[in-house]
């Protein structure tokens, strides 16, 4: 960092706007919201590992406060100083004040912060707002949209990554030739904002290995990139790197989705330091009961409090920065019903937040994706808040994951899930469905296919944490197997489960690494494991490149079949319907539970001109279809060995007959150009 003469600089009043520190001209304005604070101290540090300020500039209020804001200019200052504040105030726990004036904080609107940060010597940066950045934004239309969802570090921390600069942002970047090839169009990255804990307070048990804050799900620095995250030190140059990064996956057409954390933050209970929020308004930024203590609806020991419109500004600034500054594309929110709560802790579908992200004019191009639950009861899939939002379906993962699993009953929920959820959306538009079989949190599609039972010993919480519904089948064995006949139904029921994803309407999210088998050894909630239980062990590429190739396959299936895409239900009665749902004998469907054959025709019409024709079997037993009368040519069959299990166009073969044969825990695709 450069070095500045902190001694000199002219000290003159501030505006109230905009918060956080912005670098203009020959100097940095700083503003911090405060409404409970009595007296305010800028600190300006000299060196990163300094505990003690070089200079302290007390804000006095009738000079520096304008409102609930305190606010300063430095004249001489430049960017890369480093800064952070000590507020002052009431010393009233039981009315939700918690101020400590011995105590160095961040400010929430830093754009960038370093040093030791969990244990409160943390430092913000001052970063100099990019200029003539030119936009080359992907604008990828949810109906051509495949998320991938995946982990900053984990992607190519594996030493088998093959990458330069493993675990980093310029590691995804070397990363961008293998998702193109893959065919995925937007990258989904688990948080990558700065985190208030990175070393937890405990080891596993099995190999003594410290536990950290892998998942980054406590977030202290909304507005900055994690400094975990860079490659060439986090000492501001994350925030270039992070830039460099959103650069070149758009200039390779793929669009960045950013997960925020606004439903709690990394400072936990009052047990833990203050490191930012609580201790410049703790009041204001948190859900308090009338005693003072943290109403905690995330199971994160507090709750950020989003009815307060202090509050909503600050989420509003921070979604504007990142897609202005920082070009991303849009945003997941986790637990996001907590942001559609009422002052009164009541879940609201038109809580005024939801309408202000929905309706703000810079977020207008944005994807917006609400995870549309939390830890307390608040569940609204189906019902978030209008067209403006895409929804984690889980609906979608558990009937998919009881349909496979071989449920008869099972099968109509199924057919609902496949057609983009008509029941839960049916007032808007299958884009509102953002399906999944698998994400970050829960067994991984290969642990789907080979364990019952979670196995999170690991994690030092004696396998408690992590969900107990897990609704896998492990064929006979629990974990890993030479057993060739197991090995081979574990592979075609990943198959099965990847092109039920693909060939389904809605917006498929594909869980990093799913796409070639990666495991988590059963441990479904590794939220811990920065370790080789998350990291993408990449020589399993090689290893299953047969569920590679088919996965590549199954996306340009998706892509080549305008049906699975497009934003309007289909039409299921009528004298000429877009699609039918079969039995076995060719008749229509009734969703008797004493039979287990499920089959779909969808018209040419609805298609593009080319007619599909899928079959499913659960069962462990063939079951004989009959086909309606067309040339059907076929296109994908999981019970085929590779590479005969999905073939191009080109490459299929006329189905001779007037019946299919399905084998066991299969599915079969035909196609028709009419």
């Amino acid at each position: 960092m450069e070095s500045m003469n902190l001694s000199s600089l002219a000290v003159r009043p501030g505006r109230p706007t905009p918060l956080g520190a912005t670098a203009y001209g020959n100097g940095v304005q700083f503003a911090l919201f405060s409404r409970h604070a009595t007296r305010v101290w800028l600190a300006l540090f000299d060196r990163i590992e300094d505990a003690q300020p070089v200079r302290e500039i007390e804000l006095a209020p009738e000079q520096f406060r304008f409102g609930d804001v305190w606010s300063v200019r430095l004249e001489g200052l430049r960017p890369g100083a480093l800064y952070a504040y000590r507020v002052d105030g009431p010393h009233a726990t039981a009315k939700g004040h918690r101020y400590d004036p011995s105590l160095y904080l961040l400010d929430p609107y830093a754009r960038c912060t370093t040093g030791d940060v969990q244990n409160g010597t943390g430092k913000c940066i001052v970063v100099e707002e990019a200029a003539d950045w030119p936009g080359k934004h992907p604008r990828i239309p949810l109906g051509e949209t495949i998320v991938y969802e995946t982990h900053v570090r984990g992607l190519t921390r594996h030493p088998s990554s093959g990458v330069r600069e493993p675990g980093t942002y310029a590691g995804v970047v070397e990363k961008i030739p293998y998702l193109k090839e893959l065919g995925i169009t937007t990258l989904e990255l688990l948080p990558v904002h700065q985190v208030g804990r990175i070393d937890l307070d405990r080891v596993n048990p099995l190999t003594g290995e410290p536990l950290r804050n892998y998942w980054n799900y406590d977030p202290i620095g909304y507005f900055a990139p994690m400094a975990h995250f860079a490659s060439n030190g986090g000492q501001g140059e994350q925030v270039a790197e992070f830039r460099e990064m959103v650069d070149a996956l758009h200039d390779a057409g793929i669009e960045v989705v950013l997960d925020m954390v606004f439903n709690h933050t990394g400072e936990s209970d009052y047990r833990h330091l203050s490191t930012s929020f609580r201790g410049i308004d703790n009041r204001t930024y948190y859900r308090v009961d009338d005693r003072g203590n943290y109403i905690d609806m995330t199971g994160c020991a507090n709750t950020v409090d989003c009815s307060n419109p202090v509050v909503q500004d600050l989420i509003l600034d921070c979604l504007r920065y990142w897609t202005i500054e920082m070009h991303v594309d849009g945003f997941r929110f986790d637990l996001a019903t907590i942001l559609a709560r009422a002052r009164d802790g009541q879940v609201r579908s038109d809580a005024p937040l939801i309408e202000r992200i929905g309706s703000d004019p810079v977020l207008r191009d944005a994807k917006l994706i609400a995870e549309p639950w939390d830890a307390v009861g608040g569940y609204l899939v189906g019902g978030f808040n209008g067209k403006r939002w895409g929804e984690w379906n889980d609906r979608f993962r558990d009937d998919a994951r009881v349909f496979w699993l071989g449920n008869n009953g099972a099968k109509e929920a199924f057919s609902r899930r496949f057609a983009g959820s008509p029941d839960l959306y049916g007032s808007r538009t299958p884009h509102n469905s953002i399906n999944m079989i698998t994400a970050h949190d829960g067994f991984t599609l290969r642990d789907c296919v080979s364990y019952i039972h979670k196995h999170n010993e690991a994690n030092a919480e004696n396998n408690n944490d992590g969900s107990n519904n897990n609704l896998t089948w492990n064929f006979g064995v629990e974990g890993e197997t030479d057993d060739p006949l197991v090995n081979t139904l574990r592979m075609r029921m990943q198959k099965n489960f990847l092109a039920s994803l693909m060939l389904s309407m809605g917006v498929p999210m594909l869980l990093g690494g799913d796409e070639f088998g990666r495991t988590q050894r059963g441990n479904n909630n590794p939220y811990c494991q920065d370790n080789e239980v998350s990291w993408y062990d990449w020589s399993l590429l090689e290893k299953n490149s047969e569920l590679f190739r088919f996965c590549k396959e199954a996306i340009r299936l998706r892509k080549e079949n305008p049906v699975f895409g497009r934003g309007e239900f289909l039409e299921a009665g009528g004298k000429d319907p877009e699609v039918r749902w079969l039995n076995a004998h060719g008749r229509p469907q009734d969703w008797r539970h004493d039979d287990p054959s499920l089959a779909l025709c969808i018209s040419g019409r609805a298609n593009g001109g080319t007619a599909l024709y899928i079959a499913y079997n659960t069962t462990l037993e063939p079951i004989e279809y009959a086909l309606p009368q067309k040339h059907w040519h076929m296109r994908l069959n999981t019970a085929r060995p590779s590479p005969a299990d999905i073939v191009p166009p080109e490459r299929a073969m006329e189905v001779m007959g007037t019946t299919l044969h399905v084998a066991p825990k299969s599915m079969v695709v035909l196609t028709c150009d009419s």
